[in-house]
């Protein structure tokens, strides 16, 4: 059963190029309405300019989806010599700084900080942060995300 090494420790520490990802309109919509979220400044343009607001207002797990966006999983399971079919989402933690509006650029910034061995290697845990940052330099959020993957 092949696993990733982590023991050596050559993963753990490895930076992901940063990717710059664009926040859209229609994605934030999509979300808020997958989340039955129905305030207008997550759904409505207008309102949130009325509200103060720069633009619809992202939803609290939006990030995730940043992350996403921004990962080339290709690069990520050849680094790892994992297969997709592997692949589960385990936990996401989020802290948040400021919020992120539909218009912004926020680049994203992976980096593995742990691999973890449970049940005699069966399951790896990849631990990776992530920084979240506005086209203006603030960092908008941080999210800690755990990928499983299930060794037969």
């Amino acid at each position: 059963m092949p696993k990733i090494e982590e023991k050596d420790g050559k993963h753990i520490g490895y930076e992901f190029l940063p990717e710059t990802v664009p926040v859209e309109e229609g994605r934030l919509k999509y979300l808020a309405k997958a989340l039955g979220e129905t305030r207008d400044i997550y759904t409505n343009p207008d309102a949130a300019k009325a509200a103060g607001l720069p633009g619809l207002l992202a939803p609290p797990t939006f990030p995730f989806m940043l992350e996403i966006d921004a990962l080339d999983l290709v690069a990520f399971m050849s680094l790892l010599g994992e297969s997709l079919e592997k692949l589960l989402h385990g936990e996401e933690n989020f802290k948040y700084f400021a919020p992120i509006y539909a218009g912004d650029k926020i680049t994203v910034c992976k980096k593995i900080t742990d691999i973890i061995d449970k049940k005699e290697g069966t399951l790896q845990f990849v631990i990776s942060e992530n920084t979240f940052t506005n086209q203006a330099g603030e960092i908008v959020a941080e999210t800690r995300t755990n990928y499983v993957f299930h060794h037969k």
